[in-house]
């Protein structure tokens, strides 16, 4: 009996000890996820404040403190992508799929990556994937990113692009990216009336650059509109007179 009430003490001892442990392991982990999120954020406030080197040592320490914590991967490839560092970009969104295979906003984000080195099929793969997942809460952003890849590249696909902006607008009307896409399509396919609608529209929404107003000088001059096409031609020269859209107006007219 000595014997057995000793085995049971021993065990029991054992276990409280493994137990104890446990609890030193949960908690260490628990600090260094704090730390890990900590950095990232560090690191997002340095990326914005154009200190890249800073942002680069903190992302590398977040994920030293835990490399499964799937933004350090995502905000270093979009830190490597503003670096020009693209193959090392596609190795951290690979690893963070790696680690979250079906995130749809990182499977929309990769997928607008390889749309932008021109990995275009690639792209396509990451936007259906994303735009399929029924949990997404913003498909439209895949929509629309996946529509305007499809005007890119040496065969660009601009029936089924229109199709995938439409879709996107459909779901957020009041979508820029989608609305800009779609001027620019109205542009390439020849439907001015469109173009302009659509340019219209995101005006009526975002401070127009010059990149915009060229657009809509496009469709104006095509249109025929003199007077808009002078309005629209002398604002962009007005706010943008070092842009190379404003020497493109100048050689369409005599401004």
């Amino acid at each position: 009996m000595q014997i057995k009430r000793w085995l049971v003490f021993l065990i029991a001892g054992t276990l409280i000890g493994c137990a104890g442990q446990t609890r030193q392991q949960q908690e260490s982990q628990k600090n260094d996820k704090e730390a890990a999120v900590i950095n990232v954020q560090l690191a997002s406030g340095y990326i914005q404040r154009g200190d890249l080197k800073v942002a680069e040592q903190k992302l590398l320490k977040a994920i030293e403190f835990d490399d499964e914590y799937v933004p350090a991967y995502t905000t270093m490839a979009v830190l490597m992508t503003m670096l020009g560092k693209l193959d090392k970009a596609e190795d951290y969104y690979e690893e963070a799929l790696d680690l979250d295979p079906r995130d749809p906003e990182l499977q929309n984000n990769y997928g607008a990556f390889l749309c932008n080195v021109g990995k275009l099929n690639e792209a396509f793969e990451q936007f259906k994937q994303a735009m399929n997942n029924k949990f997404y809460a913003t498909p439209e952003a895949a929509h629309a990113n996946m529509g305007y890849c499809m005007m890119k590249g040496k065969r660009p696909n601009y029936h089924e692009a229109e199709k995938h902006l439409r879709a996107a607008l459909k779901q957020n009307p009041n979508m820029a990216t989608a609305l800009l896409a779609m001027g620019e399509l109205g542009i390439e396919m020849k439907k001015y009336l469109m173009a302009r609608a659509y340019m219209q529209r995101y005006h009526a929404l975002i401070r127009p650059s010059a990149h915009s107003l060229w657009v809509q000088v496009q469709a104006e001059h095509a249109l025929g509109d003199k007077e808009y096409f002078l309005k629209i031609s002398r604002e962009l020269i007005k706010s943008y007179p070092m842009s190379d859209e404003a020497q493109k107006v100048m050689r369409l007219s005599d401004l």
